[in-house]
């Protein structure tokens, strides 16, 4: 099997070697709070968010769809490192992929990611004086949890918008969701506090403001743990329903 760190893995290669997983049209998430839906044995069956408050229940909600946006690269770069060296606090991102109906894990799944630098600048983009770099940018395919882990930086914001990560999950080969995950306000104000975010002076957009984030509501709101001199641990369960 490639090696998921090398960074001339693609996706591609990586499924011809360990399969695809469920089919699926459609997506959700599961969230702390209320009752678990069961799976076939009788049990939730969902995989808890790491450092999820004592007592929280994961429930299966529909995430609403979000919009690509322009920054968006089909480049297949299989890695679970995707910082490349740009400053900024540190953020470890878990994402599962789980089946909606019954909570289970979604093997094989492909998790997309791609956002801003702590100056609000995407890589890749001429637009963006950024053409033929790739940093904070990556893919990585679930294991049998469903589950991926990405290594990078707290993205920082732009204008009109607050601080984001874009998101894609592709099911045999079929792009099943297209999304955004967003941070609480006092965790992003945090952040704009510390360097190098702090030289950009003070953020103006929270998540009520932003044209985006405003209507999406909070399936897509990260569970963080952490602090700006510790670095940050973010974890969302995404269900995809069948």
């Amino acid at each position: 099997m490639p090696d998921p760190n090398d960074h001339q893995a693609t996706r591609r290669t990586v499924l011809r070697m360990v399969g695809t997983g469920t089919a699926a049209a459609g997506l959700s998430a599961c969230s702390p709070g209320g009752e678990s839906a069961p799976d076939a044995s009788g049990g939730t069956g969902v995989p808890a968010a790491p450092d999820a408050a004592p007592g929280a229940t994961p429930t299966c909600v529909l995430t609403p769809e979000g919009t690509e946006g322009p920054y968006y690269l089909d480049l297949d770069l299989v890695r679970p490192d995707i910082a490349e060296g740009r400053p900024g606090v540190p953020l470890r991102l878990r994402t599962t992929v789980v089946d909606a109906e019954a909570c289970t894990p979604i093997p094989d799944a492909e998790v997309d990611i791609w956002h801003a630098d702590a100056t609000g600048v995407y890589s890749g983009m001429s637009s963006e004086g950024t053409e033929g770099e790739r940093f904070l940018r990556g893919v990585q395919i679930t294991d049998e949890e469903g589950a991926v882990e990405f290594e990078t930086v707290y993205p920082g914001w732009y204008d009109r918008r607050t601080n984001h990560i874009h998101v894609k999950v592709h099911v045999d080969g079929d792009v099943v969701h297209t999304g955004q995950l967003y941070f609480a306000d006092d965790v992003n104000a945090a952040v704009a506090e510390t360097d190098p975010y702090a030289g950009r002076g003070a953020q103006e957009t929270t998540n009520d403001s932003d044209m985006f984030a405003s209507s999406i509501g909070p399936e897509s709101t990260l569970d963080v743990t952490g602090s700006t001199e510790e670095g940050y641990e973010a974890a969302i369960v995404l269900g995809i329903q069948p």
